[in-house]
């Protein structure tokens, strides 16, 4: 309870500045998920499974693999923060967790593409941006 109150406090101190970064990212997420989802390749949820790309150079591969996580969890955090704080806290955490690596990521992927409503919304920005529509998973 004592950390909620602090997360609080630290919100209403900082308020213009959270709501310029929530916002701000409510523009970069808006901007970059139709580009992203138009460049994944049609069998992207078909596939059974996803062979993880490999660089040339192993220490390149591993660092770029941290910084993506990294990257991943502070959007998850800041998700869990918006859900308390002003923001979009729900879809900040939804593209955290879209873009770390972890066990059962991909069952989790296609939960979520196989219900009513996405897979058509996803097909509906591929057609937008010119792209083919996906197979079903």
């Amino acid at each position: 309870m004592q950390i909620l109150i602090r997360a609080l406090d630290f919100a209403e101190a900082h308020a213009a500045p959270l709501v310029s970064i929530s916002l701000a990212m409510l523009v970069t997420t808006l901007i970059a998920f139709p580009f992203i989802i138009a460049r994944l390749p049609v069998r992207y949820f078909a596939e059974r499974s996803r062979p993880a790309p490999r660089s040339r150079h192993t220490l390149v591969h591993w660092a770029l693999t941290a910084l993506k996580n990294l990257l991943g969890l502070a959007l998850a955090i800041s998700g869990v923060l918006l859900l308390l704080l002003p923001g979009q806290g729900v879809l900040t955490l939804i593209v955290g967790l879209a873009i770390m690596n972890y066990p059962g990521k991909f069952v989790i992927e296609r939960w979520l593409v196989r219900r009513r409503r996405v897979m058509p919304a996803l097909n509906w920005l591929r057609r937008r941006f010119g792209a083919p529509p996906f197979d079903d998973p």
